[in-house]
């Protein structure tokens, strides 16, 4: 929210030099304020477009917000000292990953969209009511996705649902409780996912990188997980099924999901092109010669041949090996999974991020009916997603806890690296008013250094040290935020 006192120009606003595809490459003209700018459903659909492409930017963040604090990954001799000290429990507001300045600009660029495109559309007669809709539908997506992102990274965040283009905007903003921006952003997107586009741009990477009906879906059942509200979750996956449009990929076209992407099992995900300089963050984060994150122990007692009887998705899939305790993360990096096959050239950085897919929304099904005592519907999506991968099938006890630790297993195993594993934890931290908040903290410590241990155990006692402190530079600009109180 480091926004300054005076508009500036729309071109300011396209932060990033990043695109997604053909469909994303659009740029406003240099120069043009704002009355100039808002004049055709082609200047709607840029700005919606820089909205896709600053958050396709932050898919760096996205990956160490959802993985540094778990237990799948670890540093490795490039790690960068920010990112060690809040892997082990060591967190102050003036780390800079506390800094939440690239979310905000994801969603000025969406308030600029729904705040505009109405006027536009009275100016531009060839914009039709269909294409309005559609453009604000997308528009709301993003933004909640966003928000969604923010509440579970620091909890209480301001909640800003104007553009900032003038003096008179509030530069001020305090606080919203978690709560209510999650009471905001379902009723948003409950309200404009009749009208969100249903699958039918001209090119899958539209249709696999633009905000369908499906993905609205998908984010509502997310959220509604979160808020452990189990039937909603169970209507929205149902939705999703329904629609007949995904399958699980058969078990050896399992690495399709991640060269070439795009595949019937994705619901959403931003979109990379080497090809055409629109470069990810994740092959540097985890190619050997970067050395900055491999696989945890733990991961790799998951996924190795020498532990494991995971071949779908384990070694030479998820992870690969070199020598003797020597992994790297192979989702990121390989164009096969063989183990063998990098991924060169131009498309070496292509790799897309997956956000929603198939099997991640059938675990959140299956979580939603175990918590609700049907096991047994719980237990045959479970094992239709251990069938595909090729393993033995599960049979629990009916236990809702014996289900959790397989559910959170399975999604171990099956978006390992994805950015999910962090937020899968603190769900079943939270959940029944913190009663396994113990075993939270014996899974997270056991990733960290003997020496460690004890301090992180006591850190994470407290709940409110599971979010990020607000950036310090936040506090000194808007004396209306108030620090979380953890880190005062």
């Amino acid at each position: 929210m480091k926004f300054t006192a005076k508009y500036l120009t729309l071109v300011l606003l396209i932060l990033s030099p990043l695109s997604c595809n053909e469909w994303i490459e659009l740029q406003p003209p240099d120069g043009l304020v704002r009355e100039e700018y808002w004049q055709t459903k082609e200047d709607v659909e840029t700005l919606l477009m820089s909205a896709y492409e600053t958050l396709a930017s932050m898919d760096e963040l996205l990956f160490l917000h959802g993985e540094l604090r778990a237990d799948m990954i670890e540093g490795d001799d490039n790690q960068s000292t920010r990112e060690q000290l809040i892997a082990e429990g060591n967190i102050y507001p003036d780390n800079r990953l506390s800094d939440w300045d690239d979310f905000y600009k994801v969603i000025n660029s969406c308030n600029e969209v729904i705040k505009n495109a109405p006027e536009v559309q009275i100016i531009d007669n060839t914009f039709t009511d269909f294409q309005l809709q559609s453009l604000m539908s997308e528009a709301i997506f993003i933004r909640s996705l966003t928000y969604f992102y923010l509440v579970r990274i620091y909890k209480d965040v301001p909640m800003i649902l104007e553009p900032t283009e003038s003096d008179n905007v509030d530069f001020y903003i305090s606080k919203s409780t978690d709560e209510e921006i999650l009471n905001q952003i379902i009723n948003d997107l409950e309200n404009y996912r009749p009208t969100s586009p249903n699958g039918n741009f001209v090119t899958v990477e539209e249709n696999k990188g633009r905000a369908s009906k499906n993905a609205f879906n998908a984010l509502l059942a997310d959220i509604y997980l979160w808020k452990f509200d189990y039937e909603k979750v169970i209507e929205y996956v149902d939705d999703i099924i329904a629609s007949e449009e995904y399958f699980l990929l058969p078990g050896g076209f399992w690495f399709e999901l991640y060269y070439p992407g795009n595949s019937p099992e994705s619901i959403f995900e931003l979109q990379f092109d080497g090809q055409r300089n629109q470069a990810n963050s994740t092959f540097e984060l985890t190619h050997q010669q970067g050395e900055e994150y491999d696989p945890s122990q733990k991961a790799i007692e998951m996924f190795s041949i020498e532990f494991s009887r995971e071949l779908i998705r384990g070694e030479n899939n998820s992870i690969r090996k070199y020598g003797d305790g020597d992994y790297i993360i192979w989702k990121y990096v390989g164009r096969a999974g063989d183990g063998k096959s990098f991924r060169g050239g131009n498309e070496f950085q292509s790799c897309n991020w997956i956000v929603y897919r198939y099997a991640d929304v059938l675990l959140m099904k299956a979580e939603a009916l175990s918590q609700l005592e049907r096991y047994s519907e719980a237990l045959s999506i479970i094992n239709q997603i251990r069938e595909r991968a090729e393993v033995i099938a599960l049979n629990l006890p009916n236990s809702k806890i014996a289900y959790e630790d397989a559910i959170l297993e399975e999604r171990a195993l099956e978006l390992a690296f994805e950015g999910k594993r962090w937020f899968d934890l603190l769900r079943m931290g939270r959940r029944n008013d913190f009663s396994r908040k113990s075993d939270l903290i014996d899974i997270i410590v056991a990733n960290v250094p003997s020496t460690q241990k004890r301090i992180i155990a006591t850190k994470l006692s407290n709940p409110l040290g599971w979010y990020m402190p607000i950036y310090d530079s936040e506090i000194e600009r808007n004396l209306n935020l108030e620090q979380n109180p953890y880190y005062n």
